[in-house]
This record gives C-alpha cells, structure tokens and sequence, in this order.
C-alpha cells in the first residue's frame, strides 16, 4: 500500500531547507569526486556575479552601464588577480565600482573554495573532510590535517600584510598632498592589489610619478614577492623562521628558486635596459638598479611598472616573458607554471645528466609522479599559450612579440601590459579573459575538472624505452 502524499509533504520537499538540503548533498558528492570541478564551477559562479556588480550603472563615474565585454574581463582580471585592464581603473569606474574590484582581487587572492572553507571553521569551529578537500584541491597542500592550520596563516597572515603595508603607504600619501580619506583609500588599495599581486592602481598614471620613492616602492616589491611565495612557505616561515633544515622541500626549493629567479631578472632587465633612453637610460645608477629590482619582482606577477613597456628592448621582452612564465610559488596569489615546476624540471635535468636513477634534493626523493605533473604543467600551460595567441594573431592582426606578451601575461595573471588589451575587440577581450580564468585555476586543476572519470588499470604492459632525443 503506498503511502498518500498530502500537499502538506510536497510544500515542505520544496521548502528552502529542503532545498538547501538537496543542494548540500550534491556539493558533497561533487566534493568527494572531483574538487577540482567544484573549484571550477566556484570561480566560475564568483566570476560571474562580479560580472554583474561591475555592470550596474552606478558602478561607472559616467552612471551608464558598462559593456559586458569590458564589465566581464574587469572582474574575469580581479577575481583572477591580475591585473589586466581595458579601461582605466581610477577614471571609468565610480567609487563604488572600485571597492567591488577591490573585493574581486582579495576574494581572488585568498582563493574562493578557501574563503568557504574559512567560513565553515568559523561557524562550526571544526573543518571536516569536505572542506578539507575543498581547501586541499585550492592549496595544494600535501595532507589533510595541514589544512586547517594552513587557512588560519591564510587569513591572519593576508590580514596582517596588507595592514603593514596600509600603514606604511598611508603617511606617504598624506604628505605628497592627498587627503587623508583618499590617502588611507588609495594605500588600502595598493596594499591588497599588491599582496595579491594583482597590479590594479587607483591612479590613472598608476605609480610612475612614484618611480624614485622608496617609501611607495619598497612596500609594494616586499607585498608582491611575499604574496608570491605561497600560504604554504609563509607558514613554515613563521613556524621555523631561519632554521632552514627544519623547512620542508617545498618551502627550500620555492624560496630558492624565487631568489635565483629574482636576482637574474634585475641583472638581466638592468643589463639589457641600462642604455635604452627611453625606459631608465637617462637615470641615475641607483635610480637603474632600484627600477631592475622592481622589474623583476613584477615580472613575476605583480604586474606594475614604472617604464613603459612598449619601449622596451626586445631581449628585455624576452626576458619579461620567460620570467612571467615561470610566475611564483604554488597556492599562492602569484600565477605561471609556479617556481616549483621549474626546480623539479632543472633537478629531473641534473639527475639525468649525472647518470642518477633518484632525482633528489635537499637530502627527499622526488617521486616520478611529481616529475609527470610538472612537465604536464609546462605542456599544458605552453599549448594554452600557444592556442590564445594564434587566436588572438588573427583577432587583433597585431605582430606576434606584441600578442606574445600580452597572452603570457594574461595567462600567468602578471597584469603587465603593452595596451593590447585595451585595443582588442570585444571577441579579443573574451579570448584574454577565457585565458586569465584557466591560468589562475591552474592547467592541471582544470584538466582535473574537466574529466569525467579516474581511470585505473588493473595491468601492466610489459616496459620498452624508445629512443629520445
């Protein structure tokens, strides 16, 4: 005898509890097969509703409503955190459109799955598995029980940061003339964008009336390169300060690379730079060394600049994109293959030439599947790269140095910029934005999210080595 449905039962399986019940349900199986996914589609629904806010009326000084190409690519840049711009971020937008830009690059930063999972440990003060998971796919943390220690260095530590350097810029500000609304305003600003690496400015000029102040300067580089080295290194800084055996491998080869990477970009920029009259040839020696020092650090994600970077020598261009490329540390807010895919490449490399069956570093072996990632990555990013700019080639009809650029710096959310983006048509503009969105999701979590099934093989073929090379 089947049990009688009374009106009673249906209004309550349609009730919102009942709702958000069956939408829990599915974001538990969702989280339980494929993080990835969910952290695709999360980024995804964020993009989209920033999307939105930017396209309000009030969210532009003139109060009429911005194209959707524009309001989609600013908030595809923001949430992505990199700074890429098609129109000026202190003239189009109102102040209301700028705290909403303001609140895309530090959601972007913290990463969205991150954010929730924070969250769920402040209104249950436990994190279970799925939140574990979540926040495990988004970091790229080695085991569950780091996860919760690693959220709260996320949010005090990003808290903490941006607050140093408020405070810093905020005095300076204040005595080059701003008030101190618009002064505590625009040194917030920069704080975030530049610990998130995002390269958004609240000026029209952006910093360069600032090329020769330290006190604006030095900030912003220790923002950026602090914000690229990854929530990960940053808490085994703070556990371990100095005692550099006590750091894990991953901690070791980031801050290595990081610095390697650092120092031949300033001598290479510098080099190639030193006499070209129009970027930092008609300066100072130190005035040269100091806009090295902060090229490269912005290379690498942060994505301001002090000189203009069409007139830029075609070696230092070069050099600018193999730097942002190689990008910053992983789980961080920097973007490109990450310096840790470089250092397992170069020691896979080393291993080789040597004759070494183990890749080893720092006293660990290096497991062969995180050698498959890492030339996955390389592949992966280099072909999405290569895709954008072929498009892109024949959108725009630009030459292939400039759309190069522009496509790196788009893809490892670097934010520096030859104009292109600006002068592509709205077809360019989605390209650039599909671009930016996949390169902050990273090219193995979106092909993680993309696939529709883990596949496992119950045999094994018997072994031949090709010949290489």
């Amino acid at each position: 005898m089947s049990a009688t449905r009374t009106p009673w039962t249906r209004d309550t399986e349609r009730s919102p509890l009942w709702l958000l019940s069956v939408a829990r349900d599915f974001i538990d199986r969702l989280a339980g097969s494929s993080p990835a996914r969910l952290a695709l589609i999360t980024f995804a629904c964020i993009v989209l509703v920033f999307t939105g806010l930017l396209s309000l009326p009030w969210a532009s000084s003139s109060g009429q409503v911005t194209p959707l190409h524009d309001a989609l690519f600013t908030a595809v840049s923001a949430v992505c955190v990199t700074g890429l711009t098609v129109v000026s971020t202190a003239t189009h937008w109102s102040g209301f459109g700028q705290v909403v830009i303001l609140l895309a690059i530090q959601i972007g930063g913290l990463g969205v799955l991150t954010l929730a999972s924070i969250l769920a440990v402040a209104v249950s003060r436990r994190l279970g598995v799925r939140g574990k998971l979540i926040a495990l796919e988004e970091m790229n943390t080695g085991r569950l029980g780091e996860v919760g220690a690693l959220l709260r260095i996320v949010v005090t530590t990003s808290a903490a940061i941006e607050l140093a350097i408020a405070l810093v810029l905020a005095p300076r500000f204040m005595m080059l003339g701003e008030p101190f609304g618009q002064a505590v305003w625009h040194a917030v600003f920069y704080a975030v964008s530049a610990f998130n690496n995002a390269g958004f400015t609240p000026h029209s000029d952006g910093i360069v009336p600032y090329g020769e102040d330290l006190w604006i300067l030095l900030p912003l580089m220790a923002g950026v390169f602090v914000g690229s080295l990854g929530f990960p290194v940053i808490m085994v800084l703070m556990v371990n300060r100095t005692r550099f055996r006590a750091w894990t491998l991953h901690a070791k080869l980031t801050v290595e690379v990081s610095v390697v990477l650092l120092v031949v970009g300033a001598v290479a920029w510098g080099a190639f730079e030193w006499s070209n009259p129009a970027t930092i040839g008609a300066m100072s020696t130190t005035d040269k060394v100091l806009n090295a020092v902060f090229a490269s650090v912005m290379m690498r994600s942060g994505g301001f600049n002090l000189v203009d970077m069409n007139q830029l020598d075609q070696t230092s261009v070069l050099v600018t994109d193999a730097l942002m490329f190689a990008g910053g540390g992983s789980a961080s807010t920097a973007g490109g293959i990450k310096v840790t895919t470089i250092a397992v490449v170069v020691l896979a490399i080393v291993a080789e030439a040597r004759g070494d069956a183990d890749v080893r570093a720092h006293g660990r072996t290096i497991p062969a599947s995180a050698m498959r990632v890492a030339m996955a990555v390389i592949a992966v990013s280099a072909t999405m790269v290569t895709v954008a700019t072929a498009v892109l080639l024949q959108i725009s009809g630009q030459p292939l140095d400039r759309v190069l650029f522009e496509v790196i710096s788009g893809f490892a959310t670097c934010g520096l910029s030859n104009g292109l983006s600006a002068e592509l048509p709205p077809a360019g503009k989605y390209v650039l934005a599909v671009l930016m969105f996949l390169g902050r999701m990273g090219p193995i979590t979106v092909s993680t999210a993309l696939a529709l099934r883990q596949r496992r093989t119950l045999y094994h073929f018997p072994e031949e080595r090709p010949i290489l090379g």
